[in-house]
C-alpha cells in the first residue's frame, strides 16, 4: 500500500512538472529575435521531439521568436513557423540581432563541408556545414576565413567551400540556366519529408534549397508556391512552358473540390524535370521516354513562371530585400 502511495505522488508530481514544462510564455521585449547556431535546425509542428517535422531552418538565418516552453516557436524569413529545441538557436534582442545582420558574412556554396578550430583542416572540427549558411566573417588566414557563430564561437572555414556575401552576391546569377544549373547539383540527394537543405529535401525543399543558393527566398511548401507568379495552363504539346517554370501535380478540380496540390518539380525543357520523390532525379512526361513517369504524369495541373517575379511580388524575394535581414 506504501508502495502504491509512494508511486502515485511521485507520478502526480512529474505531471505537474510537465505540465508546468508546457506553459506558454510570450517572449520578452530583450529576447523576442534570434539566429539559428547549427547547420540545419529542425523545426517541427509541437514543442517535442516525437512530433512530427514541418521545415528546417539554415545556420546564420534570422528568426523571430514568437514564445518559449523550454521549446522556442520561432518564425523564419519565408513566414513559416514551427518549434524548435532551446539548443539550436540563440535568442538575441533587437539591439544585438540587428548587429548580427549587419555584419559581414561569409556564405557556404558547397554542398557539405566542415570548420576547424585552427586554419588547418587536419585540426578539430567545430561543426558541419552546408549550402546557405552563413557565418560571421572576421577574418582571413591563409587558405581559410575566420568566422564566428551566432553563440559565439570561433573556426576557420576552407575559402574553397565559402565566400565573403559581398562578393558573392555580386558574382551571383539568378537566370534559367544558372538555376538549373543548381538543381543539377542536386542530383541523387535523399527524399527528407520537411527537407529543405543539401543533407535532404522534400519536393518543395529542392525548390527553396536550389532558389536560396541564388539568394532567393520563396515560399515553403507546393500549395504555397503554386500560387505565386504567373500560372500557366499546359497546352498538350508543352510548347507554352519554359526552362526553369515550376510544375504542379495533385488533384485535379471538380464541380464537388477544388484542385489540390500535393506536389513540385522545376521543368527542364522536352517534357522533362527534375524533382524529389525518393530522391532528387530527372523524370519525363514522354512515353518513349526511359525515364517516363505515368503517374505524375496521370496528375500534373499546371505550371508557374516566378522568376520575372522577384522582388515585385508578396513572399518572393531576395534577402537583402527581405526583413528579416534588417533590409
Amino acid at each position: 500500500m506504501k508502495k502504491n502511495i509512494l508511486f502515485l505522488f511521485y507520478f502526480l508530481t512529474m505531471a505537474t512538472l510537465s505540465l508546468k514544462a508546457q506553459e506558454t510564455h510570450p517572449m520578452p521585449a530583450d529576447s523576442a529575435y534570434g539566429v539559428v547556431h547549427i547547420s540545419v535546425c529542425n523545426m517541427r509542428e509541437e514543442g517535442k521531439f516525437t512530433s512530427g517535422m514541418s521545415t528546417q531552418a539554415l545556420l546564420g538565418m534570422p528568426v523571430k521568436v514568437l514564445q518559449y516552453t523550454g521549446w522556442y516557436e520561432i518564425q523564419t524569413p519565408d513566414d513559416y513557423t514551427g518549434w524548435v529545441h532551446r539548443m539550436v538557436i540563440t535568442p538575441m534582442s533587437k539591439e544585438k540581432y540587428d548587429e548580427w545582420n549587419r555584419a559581414e558574412k561569409i556564405v557556404v556554396t558547397s554542398h557539405y563541408g566542415f570548420t576547424y578550430e585552427k586554419p588547418d583542416a587536419t585540426s578539430q572540427t567545430v561543426s558541419d556545414v552546408v549550402a546557405g549558411n552563413r557565418l560571421k566573417w572576421e577574418g582571413s588566414k591563409g587558405h581559410f576565413y575566420k568566422v564566428s557563430y551566432p553563440d559565439g564561437r570561433q573556426a576557420y572555414i576552407p575559402k574553397s567551400i565559402s565566400q565573403p556575401e559581398n562578393r558573392w552576391r555580386a558574382s551571383l546569377k539568378q537566370d534559367v540556366e544558372s538555376i538549373i544549373e543548381t538543381a543539377y547539383t542536386m542530383m541523387g540527394v535523399p527524399y527528407l519529408w520537411a527537407g529543405t537543405s543539401s543533407k535532404g529535401v522534400d519536393c518543395s525543399g529542392l525548390v527553396r534549397t536550389v532558389l536560396f543558393m541564388h539568394d532567393i527566398i520563396i515560399p515553403r511548401d507546393a500549395s504555397q508556391q503554386a500560387y505565386v507568379g504567373e500560372r500557366i495552363e499546359i497546352a498538350s504539346d508543352f510548347a507554352n512552358v519554359q526552362r526553369g517554370d515550376l510544375v504542379f501535380f495533385g488533384r485535379k478540380a471538380t464541380g464537388e473540390q477544388k484542385e489540390g496540390i500535393s506536389h513540385v518539380g522545376i521543368y527542364l525543357g522536352n517534357k522533362r524535370f527534375i524533382h524529389a520523390l525518393g530522391d532528387v532525379h530527372i523524370s519525363s512526361f514522354e512515353p518513349s521516354d526511359k525515364n517516363y513517369d505515368a503517374f505524375n504524369t496521370g496528375r500534373l495541373l499546371f505550371a508557374v513562371r516566378f522568376l520575372p517575379y522577384i522582388n515585385k511580388e508578396k513572399g518572393m524575394n531576395t534577402t537583402d530585400r527581405n526583413p528579416y535581414y534588417g533590409n
